[in-house]
């Protein structure tokens, strides 16, 4: 997940930091620019394979945003 100005982006990338730098440079996903730049990561999973990765996709995109926000504070620590 990246926390943009406007909201929080769901995606999965094989290479994490380099998604999250193409997003910065506006060569990301419209949505990302969307939400507006910059998109900081603000969590993330590590799965086995691209199939899961979709998957967990989904399944976070379906959760409630305070559920959302639950995750990226125990992720962040906070």
């Amino acid at each position: 997940m990246v926390q943009c100005q406007r909201g929080v982006y769901v995606g999965s990338a094989i290479n994490v930091p380099q998604r999250v730098k193409k997003h910065n440079e506006g060569r990301g996903s419209k949505a990302v620019k969307s939400l507006g730049l910059p998109a900081e990561l603000v969590y993330q999973e590590i799965v086995g394979d691209k199939e899961e990765a979709l998957q967990r996709e989904r399944e976070i995109k379906l959760l409630p945003s305070h559920q959302r926000q639950e995750m990226v504070r125990g992720y962040l620590g906070l």
